[in-house]
């Protein structure tokens, strides 16, 4: 027996391996730890710890070696996998300089600027999907786009137009949602420091110095604590959900135009049947029309987090967790997926359709 595959056979389908990285054990520890450092050296900066600490702090963020199950014990105790975290870095950190590890901060400074780190890596896969994607509809215009096509409104045939003019309304909403997602991120991808409430008093009058050199050595926005602010989330989970649902509409017209009765496309990509031989199924347009409902479902959960209550939630920031990565892998899937599906896309035309 060959060895069983480390992601699950569904993620095949559905998933982006690349999005699906970001949000391994491995890939959130290194952003944790990423987090740390840049808050250590930040703070050398700014004359709140010493050099020679945030050194030995930089050190030993970057040769780490973790206690798996410690972290997951520490994480079914506090809720969140900080409090471990910084008492494992601090014995490898040692002594004289382990009480400079994490100085002034809260766990969810350290989560939510890694969570930043790795949404803004997921952003570069998506704006790179979706320009791959934008220009494969491109090539089947150039290809394709004069050859005489029915257009169909309410399900019925309506007047001839063009295969230019019916790809023009798949790759104009990828084009409005790459410029969307350029003017979001130094808006929505920024350093988290606040402090236990948000105020950064513990940082002697420095927290914004702090921050600001956090952001610049991450690659991060600078802001103001956002702690029980969770638009930021909420926005970046809103254009996950309008992308998936621009590439639904591209694979629910697919998966319409491959019919039998209607012919106006062939998939050289389809799928087979295990009992119907004849059979040619428009797989890959179904899961885009599937991404696009679960990320629209999810979109709604996503926002009942923004009713954090007070000063921090743990019940909202769990919500997160639990939903944006499902998001962004799979609008990176779909993404993937419906470049597959125009990359085999043949269209006939309207003399020869049934």
């Amino acid at each position: 027996m060959t060895d069983v595959p480390s992601r699950p056979l569904l993620s095949a389908l559905v998933g982006n391996a690349g999005a699906e990285a970001l949000f391994s054990n491995e890939v959130e520890l290194g952003a944790l730890l990423e987090a740390e450092a840049a808050l250590a050296n930040a703070e050398a900066r700014a004359g709140l710890i010493e050099p020679d600490a945030a050194s030995r702090i930089d050190e030993a963020c970057r040769g780490f070696k973790a206690d798996w199950q410690k972290l997951a014990e520490g994480l079914v105790r506090d809720g969140v996998v900080v409090p471990e975290l910084v008492r494992q870095l601090r014995a490898a950190v040692g002594e004289p300089y382990a009480d400079a590890v994490h100085k002034g901060a809260t766990s969810q400074d350290i989560v939510d600027t890694a969570l930043m780190l790795r949404l803004k890596r997921a952003s570069s896969i998506l704006a790179a999907e979706l320009d791959a994607l934008t220009e494969v509809l491109r090539q089947v215009s150039a290809r394709d786009g004069a050859m005489p096509l029915m257009a169909h409104t309410r399900m019925q045939q309506a007047l001839a137009f063009t295969v230019s003019e019916k790809v023009r309304t798949w790759r104009q909403p990828l084009e409005r949602q790459a410029t969307a997602l350029r003017d979001l991120e130094p808006r929505v991808f920024a350093v988290q420091l606040g402090g236990p409430v948000g105020t950064r008093a513990e940082f002697g009058g420095k927290g914004d110095a702090v921050a600001g050199e956090m952001a610049r050595l991450l690659g991060l926005s600078d802001a103001p604590c956002w702690h029980s602010q969770r638009d930021r989330i909420a926005e970046f989970g809103a254009w996950l959900s309008l992308t998936s649902g621009v590439i639904g509409k591209i694979g629910q017209d697919i998966a319409l135009m491959a019919q039998n009765e209607v012919g106006q496309v062939r998939l050289t990509n389809a799928g087979g049947s295990s009992a119907m031989q004849h059979k040619s199924n428009p797989v890959a347009a179904e899961v885009l029309v599937a991404l696009a409902r679960l990320n629209a479902g999810l979109l709604g959960t996503l926002h009942q987090a923004l009713l954090h209550e007070n000063e921090r939630s743990g019940a909202a920031w769990t919500l997160e967790w639990l939903v944006l990565p499902q998001m962004v892998v799979a609008t990176a899937g779909g993404l993937e997926k419906a470049r597959t599906l125009i990359d085999g896309l043949r269209f006939r035309p309207a003399a020869d359709s049934g």
